[in-house]
């Protein structure tokens, strides 16, 4: 998290600054991290007077912290903040069993050596098994994959389309790299500048070979193929007044005008990563826009089926009335202007990080075009859905 912040600091000038606020977050992480959004700004380049402070949303999370930053920026408590996240899934924690746990401490709080030891007779094999950090929700027991299975077949999604899904997010992703697209939002990390997870050259072919992974039977129909491949990565988006900005000379890529969290009832009624699908419906409540108003939707790719059960479920008749109290759809998307430059299935998912980078991603498009509207989108853990509109003119 601090080398993207530092490169911030670097791009737009910002060594020595004390800026508003920065708010930065991690779903996964160590304990020794527990400060992690002070931490990362004091090693950032900004002035070690700059406040910071972590948040968590699970896969929302700096997407929530841009909207918290913008909202205060709005309110005018602070004129320029820093949003972001960041998760590493190669380095998890990992926890021992509660036993084990207890051995270190009661030997820890032995006053004589005969009391330190004493613990540790009992210690047993058993007690060397850890248990791995996981995305199993706690009311349910099911994964987000197992609960995304049981909504593609609530929704009859078909593997082909999932796949077929997944090969475009795969092909925009590969050539909007090869454009350069990115070259002005990625930052390089010892040496790295593209992973391998954009494969440029997979097929239908090739992910039709690939099993379910999580209803193994022969009616599962998602695969590591068509499922966001959960990895390391950071991000940040810098936000601030346009007095500020201008003041520095620094471009204003487009404004943050609109955002809405909601949630839903996973455990007895909807689908766990279906949120999206009603937040976006509120937050348009709010506004004069319609679903086809926007130039670019960036919606986080958790899965393939996650993005067409919430393009069915716009396009439902039934579903808009009964659960969006709608009294006609909200329709269809111009699949065209979706994740245009590839998505989370192809980019990768790093929980935290990905709701700036759609930020970042959607900011610069409209930027480009000159003018224009987008709509971003995060589905969440624990039936949240995140969404902003961003416009630029």
């Amino acid at each position: 998290m601090s080398k993207v912040l530092s490169s911030m600091v670097d791009k737009f000038d910002l060594k020595g600054q004390r800026i508003g606020e920065v708010s930065l977050g991690a779903v996964i992480k160590h304990s020794r991290d527990w400060n992690l959004a002070r931490e990362s700004a004091l090693s950032s380049g900004l002035a070690p007077e700059t406040p910071a402070f972590d948040i968590q949303r699970a896969c929302g999370t700096s997407l929530s912290a841009a909207i918290i930053i913008g909202a205060k920026i709005s309110t005018g408590l602070i004129d320029v903040g820093i949003a972001g996240g960041t998760d590493t899934i190669s380095d998890l924690p990992i926890v021992y069993p509660e036993a084990y746990r207890s051995i270190l401490i009661k030997s820890a709080r032995g006053k004589t050596l005969a009391q330190k030891i004493k613990p540790w007779l009992g210690l047993r094999l058993r007690h060397f098994k850890p248990s791995y950090p996981s995305v199993i929700e706690p009311r349910t027991n099911l994964s987000m994959g197992e609960s995304m299975e049981q909504t593609a077949k609530q929704w009859q999604l078909t593997r082909k389309d999932q796949d077929a899904f997944a090969l475009e997010s795969h092909r925009k992703a590969a050539r909007s790299q090869g454009e350069g697209f990115y070259d002005d939002l990625i930052v390089e990390y010892r040496g790295l500048v593209n992973d391998n997870n954009v494969r440029s050259d997979t097929s239908m072919k090739q992910l039709a070979k690939l099993k379910p992974v999580f209803d193994l039977s022969e009616h599962g129909t998602m695969t590591a193929g068509n499922s966001t491949p959960l990895t390391d990565g950071a991000s940040a988006v810098l936000l601030a007044t346009e007095e500020w900005a201008r003041e520095r000379g620094l471009p204003i890529l487009a404004y943050m005008t609109h955002s809405l969290t909601t949630a839903v009832d996973f455990v007895n009624q909807e689908g766990l990563l279906m949120a999206p699908a009603y937040a976006v419906s509120d937050m348009l409540k709010e506004t004069t826009f319609s679903l086809q108003d926007f130039d670019y939707y960036e919606i986080h790719e958790a899965f393939s089926a996650q993005i067409l059960a919430t393009l069915k479920a716009w396009e439902c008749e039934k579903f808009c009335s009964t659960r969006l109290g709608r009294d006609v759809p909200l329709g269809m998307i111009d699949l065209q202007k979706l994740n245009v430059k590839g998505g989370s299935v192809a980019i990768g998912h790093p929980f935290a990080a990905t709701g700036a980078r759609i930020l970042g991603t959607l900011a610069q498009l409209l930027h480009q075009k000159g003018s224009g509207r987008g709509l971003a989108s995060v589905c969440t853990a624990g039936g949240m859905g995140v969404t902003a509109i961003l416009e630029s003119s």
